[in-house]
């Protein structure tokens, strides 16, 4: 007699695939680790910041004792920064905690909740997980549809996931559009507003959501350090949200969730103006190179205000992965999308310009062997 452990909607579960890194490329492949450019993951193609690094060294002599259960000094920066009271903020290993932790707090299983197609893949798992039932809504040019998102929302939903800009494709909705959104929302209802690239935006771009989570009790803003802050490996997010959620979700948190190195760097890397400026300023100039690139090639891609492109690189839905291939064999790592339901398509994060540069030679050449 066969036993099936566990309920049957967490077998059902596909696993989280991450990008793959470098050492298992070369292992792979044959090919020198040295020579490898990773371009899957959205990490900071600048690496962790020496203010950072500094931070790190200096608390490395508490590593015997456990970590600040509350991480007051991390908190206390993140309420001056964002002028929030320390209880309106919960800490998360990494902001994929974050979103888990809303998905426990807030949804009961067999309740629904919101995402939209082509959306960040936790989602779908933190649903999944809880035995909830998912609402997945169309996308509009790859993008969310926040007034289908709105109509979507049924008796049962208690939580809708809005990704800005969105991952994988780079989509942006501007701030009027998200705030008339929040507005007819139910108050029953938690809005996650999932903000990991944020600080990837441009200045014409910009909206002010710890103003709205002062007017709406019911959103909750999430924002990782993982990207343009460069702190990939030591996995910091952060909620911002006011106490009736932050309570919920802090009652579920694991009371050491963030380490004492990732608090250390974390507060040297939220005051790090000019390293931010300096992502930022990579990052766009980055992107100018990519989809002139892609451009020239003939390649359709989503205009993006993250931290990478998402590009269209064939026609027949195994050209995403025969193209990933081939650039993987080059030593070049990018991300292919067919598990969102975009076969024909690659995500590309935005490096250094010689690792830009080393994937489009790379894609070129495989374009033309095609």
């Amino acid at each position: 007699m066969t036993t099936s452990f566990g309920p049957s909607y967490v077998r059902a579960i596909a696993p989280y695939v991450a990008g793959k890194p470098i050492s298992e490329v070369a292992r792979e492949f044959g090919l020198d680790e040295a020579r490898i450019v990773k371009l899957a993951s959205n990490e900071n193609p600048l690496g962790m910041p020496e203010s950072a690094k500094t931070a790190m060294a200096q608390a490395a002599s508490e590593l015997g004792r456990y970590p600040d259960a509350n991480a007051f000094e991390l908190k206390a920066a993140l309420s001056a920064q964002y002028d929030v009271p320390a209880d309106w903020i919960t800490l998360g290993n990494g902001s994929n905690d974050i979103l888990e932790l809303a998905a426990h707090a807030f949804v009961e299983k067999n309740q629904s909740v919101v995402y939209a197609q082509y959306s960040f893949a936790v989602y779908a798992l933190a649903t999944q997980g809880l035995g909830a039932r998912a609402i997945v809504v169309p996308a509009v040019q790859y993008g969310h549809d926040l007034d289908a998102m709105l109509a979507a929302i049924s008796d049962d939903t208690r939580l809708v996931f809005v990704a800005n800009p969105n991952n994988p494709t780079g989509t942006f909705i501007d701030g009027p559009t998200i705030e008339a959104f929040l507005s007819k929302v139910p108050r029953h209802v938690a809005v996650v507003l999932d903000e990991a690239y944020t600080e990837y935006l441009s200045a014409d771009k910009r909206y002010d959501s710890i103003a709205w989570v002062r007017r709406y009790p019911n959103l909750l803003v999430s924002r990782t350090f993982s990207k343009a802050f460069g702190l990939a490996g030591l996995r910091v997010g952060f909620a911002i949200a006011q106490p009736e959620l932050t309570d919920l979700m802090n009652r579920l948190r694991q009371p050491f969730n963030v380490n004492t190195l990732a608090q250390a760097a974390a507060i040297a890397a939220l005051n790090d103006k000019p390293f931010l400026q300096k992502s930022a300023e990579l990052n766009a100039q980055g992107y100018q190179r990519l989809t002139q690139a892609f451009d020239k090639l003939g390649l359709e891609y989503v205009p993006s205000h993250g931290n990478f492109v998402l590009v269209r690189v064939g026609n027949d839905d195994g050209a995403g992965n025969r193209v990933n291939l081939e650039l993987l064999k080059q030593g070049v790592i990018v991300r292919p999308v067919g598990s969102y339901g975009l076969p024909q398509w690659l995500r590309v994060t935005i490096g250094l310009p010689e690792e830009n540069e080393a994937f489009i030679a790379a894609l070129e050449k495989t374009l033309a062997t095609a």
